[in-house]
């Protein structure tokens, strides 16, 4: 879909949706006098710390630190996306999500009758398969079980040009949305259409929500391309969709773990031994949207890829991908198998055991830089040592995570046999790069001021008793005030004061694609300073007045200046400048 979804359409849909229900179909929720508890999904637990605050619209696990809205709910329990809670939401409030008019022209709009195309395509193919008695010797000679095949609905698409247009495409609108779903292809003359999968074992490709958006094919005799994939769609993006997500998330709700490999063979295959973590891209490398998708659902991600030289080219351009993705707390490993093998075959060989001792031991990626970095070059003479620097210092600027990056220093200098201070001369850039960075304005000042600050205090009070913003009414003389946070407390006031009755919860998700969220949702978890609403606009008035009574005036500062530099400065005004730069110096 074009266009990005209006402030105002999120501002409603929280406001609409009751987190109690959102959170209730999904947890036994118990009500606790004005509030609702249950035990934490996010962490194990066996006495209830999870609060669920029907005011505020907000919850918070008292055990762990989870917490936030409906929206964010969405998004921590069920691994969805931003776009997709959003869609769920809006699905249960009974509205249609709008979106915002772009400059580019806007593409065919996808409707629930493409997924239902879509389903009815994967009902047929799987009436198929139980009608052709080769697809089904395929899969067993792959060692595919019935009730494996079933749980993936698996099919087959019969060799016609046809069967499917005959099946479903009896009208115009019919064939338009086969087409659209990428089922159908025009003929180049306009002149009909033909199916796009024949004589293909069908993989039906879900998106979180376990709807079909494509699917993938694999031929059955000789033939080329062996795999075939649906085109791009509106509802379908190889580099954001992963094959057996959805199947994952089905048999493990909390995933303690990934693994990223390379067929749809190789996912059922170790689905069926019991290997119910393994997902797959689709037909295209690693994305970064891959890896952070995964990232969302579970910390630990293994790449699982075959042993030949294809298999470690995909290993390598998965950490380049990994790099600048990877956060704090993250653990991505590599697992390289035999030469002869890829993962369907290794698990049938040896096991479930045998191959979950191999993910065990699978490489942590520092370790699977440096080992394949000392393989690429010769450290025994100086030009091998200077390249392994130089690829390390590339590799080093794409890392995004500080500590990371400064974690990584140690086993790189002991691989070229100096130490870290030396390695840090060579690689001076990556070395300095953290401290070089600055975050924006009214962010660092926030995150450094006291309990007491006042700034913090407003913000707080404005957080938790979103009308006591309109008792600033001052705001473009707030804005010239010289305080850590003040830019922060000028935005959220503004956006107050221009829709007084936004609920609190509402506010939070504004500020959810901003690079303040991290304090403003800090500082929603904190105790309001205020008890009431009538306090907290006592407070902000009283807190906002100390802030104006002590600005610096900065621009009676900047004419003395330049006064004292023309040398025109009278001696009041020099008496003046001197209080001033008393006052500045203890400001």
């Amino acid at each position: 879909m074009s266009g990005r979804i209006p402030q105002y359409f999120i501002d409603q849909l929280i406001s609409r949706i009751d987190i109690v229900e959102v959170i209730g179909t999904r947890l036994p929720l118990r009500k606790a006098g004005k509030e609702y508890k249950a035990c934490c999904p996010f962490h194990n637990e066996k006495t209830p710390s999870f609060n669920v605050v029907p005011e505020k619209q907000f919850y918070h696990c008292f055990g762990c630190g989870a917490h936030g809205t409906a929206l964010g709910f969405l998004m921590d329990h069920d691994h969805l996306s931003f776009i997709e809670a959003v869609d769920e939401l809006a699905a249960r409030a009974g509205l249609d999500v709008p979106r915002e008019a772009s400059n580019t022209p806007a593409p065919h709009k996808p409707s629930q009758d493409h997924y239902t195309l879509l389903e009815q395509a994967g009902d047929f193919f799987r009436q198929q398969l139980r009608n052709q008695p080769a697809a089904i010797d395929y899969l067993k000679k792959r060692g595919l079980t019935g009730e494996t095949a079933a749980r993936f609905g698996i099919g087959y698409a019969p060799d016609a040009w046809d069967g499917l247009i005959k099946q479903l495409g009896q009208s115009d609108s019919a064939l338009q949305g086969l087409t659209q779903t990428g089922l159908l292809i025009e003929r180049d003359s306009k002149n009909g259409f033909y199916d796009r999968f024949r004589h293909r074992v069908m993989f039906p490709i879900r998106d979180s929500r376990g709807r079909t958006i494509g699917f993938g094919g694999r031929i059955i005799d000789q033939g080329e391309p062996k795999y075939l994939n649906s085109p791009e769609t509106e509802l379908f993006h190889k580099g954001r969709e992963l094959y057996g997500l959805y199947e994952a998330r089905q048999a493990t709700r909390q995933l303690k773990q990934l693994m990223v490999v390379e067929g749809y063979m190789d996912v059922v295959s170790l689905h069926q031994a019991g290997i119910t973590y393994a997902v797959a891209t689709l037909g295209t490398a690693t994305t970064p949207e891959h890896l952070k998708r995964l990232l969302r659902v579970c910390n630990t991600v293994v790449f699982c890829f075959d042993g030949d030289r294809a298999g470690r080219a995909a290993a390598w351009k998965a950490m380049e991908v990994a790099l600048p993705v990877i956060g704090e707390g993250h653990l991505i490993r590599f697992l390289i198998l035999p030469t002869e093998h890829d993962p369907d075959s290794l698990v049938r060989k040896e096991g479930r055991e045998a191959f979950e001792l191999r993910i065990s031991q699978a490489t942590p990626l520092s370790e699977y830089l440096i080992d394949e970095l000392s393989t690429r070059f010769d450290l025994s003479h100086a030009e091998g040592r200077d390249q392994f620097t130089a690829e390390a210092k590339r590799l080093l600027t794409m890392i995004n995570n500080d500590s990371y990056r400064i974690l990584l220093y140690q086993p790189l200098a002991a691989a070229l046999g100096i130490s870290v201070d030396r390695l840090r001369q060579l690689i001076p850039i990556v070395a300095e790069q953290s401290s070089s960075r600055t975050l924006s304005p009214s962010s660092t000042p926030l995150e450094s001021t006291g309990r007491g600050s006042l700034v913090r205090q407003i913000i707080q009070n404005l957080l938790h008793y979103p009308a006591a913003a309109k008792a600033l009414n001052r705001l473009s003389e707030l804005s010239a005030v010289d305080k850590p946070g003040i830019t922060l407390l000028v935005q959220v006031a503004s956006e107050l004061q221009a829709q007084p009755d936004l609920p609190a919860a509402a506010l939070l998700e504004r500020w959810r694609q901003r690079p303040d969220f991290h304090y403003i949702d800090k500082l929603f978890l904190k105790a309001p300073p205020a008890s009431s609403l009538e306090i907290a606009i006592d407070e902000v008035t009283k807190a906002s007045e100390r802030l104006l009574a002590d600005r610096f005036p900065k621009e009676k500062f900047d004419e003395l200046m330049r006064h004292f530099h023309l040398g025109t400065l009278t001696n009041e005004d020099k008496q003046e400048l001197r209080e001033l730069i008393k006052r500045q110096a203890g400001h």
